[in-house]
């Protein structure tokens, strides 16, 4: 079957777009937040592609006064890539790899918005993430990470909230690939495994440059994916990949999430960077499909569904899923190696599950003391 996308010169593989490869969980999505530097509105949006089970879908979330609003939205695929518009929400590529904009049209539940993303740095290719459970693959896919303004309009109950970009920053980011999509395997893996997975990831932005931090670690603490990055600021800046990356976490009591968070980074010649993040309030990433009891990615919900679903974050008590998965918004200060500093902000997205020797896990989720 031909489609509107091959007649770009974007072929993979000697088949039309339309097919990818023989891997049933294969995806290609978008990722969207943005905040101001304070933290007072937050917002997040995500489109996925599923071409195995031909069907798109996505959401939009926004945060303001203490309540986070949640529209998903379904649609059959119909083998074509190129309409990226599941009902009411639509993202357009407006400059390739600098500029894009998102946008929700008037629908029942009151959310509407009208908003343009714009590179504060270059995109940045994040290391390969390749991830087997026994003989099954969990995770092979590549994701590209950029920081950035907003600027637009957001509507919520018929409040309007003007973005500007001088006050509003965050981050986007597109991966594909594989990882575990749709309805889960109905063959259990013989012999049965614990699942385990450890992820932390910190885009952050600051007035003059923006990291980039992300972790995955095994049950031992080893990492398995590990990489840390300082970019200045402008469309055509070289980025720097430090030589040595860590972190320290401290957990809040009862729970997974943190309470605060440290980055190390240092380069081949000694210097040594420190970060030190403040996580401020939660943003549940339930909300734009990740672990959704019924709004997951590539869940068949038929064509041209819509739901929606909110929640007072003062009433989230429990850490457990489907609110274990969060990007915690958060205060940062950079210490550079001359010790001067920095203030900024940004996320410290967060999935804990499974033993985790240096945080003291050892069941599936089991809470920090």
């Amino acid at each position: 079957m031909l489609t509107k996308a091959d007649d770009f010169p974007i072929h993979q593989t000697p088949e039309p777009i339309a097919f990818a490869g023989t891997d049933r969980n294969f995806y290609d999505r978008f990722f969207f937040n943005g905040y101001t530097r304070g933290g007072d509105v937050f917002f997040a949006a995500a489109l996925g592609v599923y071409p195995h089970l031909n069907i798109m879908d996505g959401a939009f979330s926004v945060i303001v006064d203490g309540v986070q609003h949640n529209l998903h939205v379904s649609r059959f695929l119909n083998m074509e890539r190129m309409d990226t518009r599941v009902g009411p929400l639509s993202v357009d590529i407006v400059e390739p790899l600098q500029v894009l904009r998102v946008r929700v049209a008037d629908n029942e539940h009151g959310i509407k918005a009208d908003v343009t993303f714009r590179g504060r740095a270059p995109a940045l290719k994040e290391p390969r993430f390749t991830r087997r459970n026994g003989p099954r693959t969990l995770m092979d896919l590549t994701r590209m990470t950029q920081n950035g303004t907003w600027e637009g309009w957001i509507e919520v109950k018929g409040k309007r909230i003007e973005i500007k970009p001088q006050d509003y920053v965050g981050t986007r980011d597109r991966s594909w690939g594989v990882r575990t999509i749709g309805a889960p395997d109905p063959q259990p893996l013989v012999p049965p495994m614990p699942f385990q997975f450890f992820w932390m990831w910190a885009p952050l932005n600051f007035d003059d440059r923006i990291t980039l931090f992300h972790v995955n670690d095994d049950e031992h603490g080893e990492p398995w994916n590990l990489s840390g990055v300082m970019c200045p600021l402008g469309a055509d800046a070289v980025s720097q990949e430090m030589d040595r990356v860590s972190y320290e976490v401290a957990y809040k009591s009862g729970s997974r999430h943190a309470k605060s968070f440290s980055i190390f980074f240092e380069t081949r010649k000694g210097e040594k960077t420190r970060i030190d993040l403040t996580p401020k309030f939660h943003f549940y990433m339930q909300g734009i499909g990740y672990g959704h009891p019924e709004w997951s990615h590539g869940a068949h919900k038929g064509d041209n569904a819509m739901g929606y679903d909110e929640y007072k974050l003062s009433e989230v008590t429990s850490f457990a899923p489907p609110n274990l998965h969060i990007q915690a918004f958060s205060d940062a200060v950079m210490t550079l190696p001359d010790g001067s500093t920095r203030k900024g902000c940004g996320i410290l997205e967060q999935l804990v599950i499974g033993p985790h020797a240096p945080s003291g896990f050892k069941d599936v989720l089991d809470p920090a003391k």
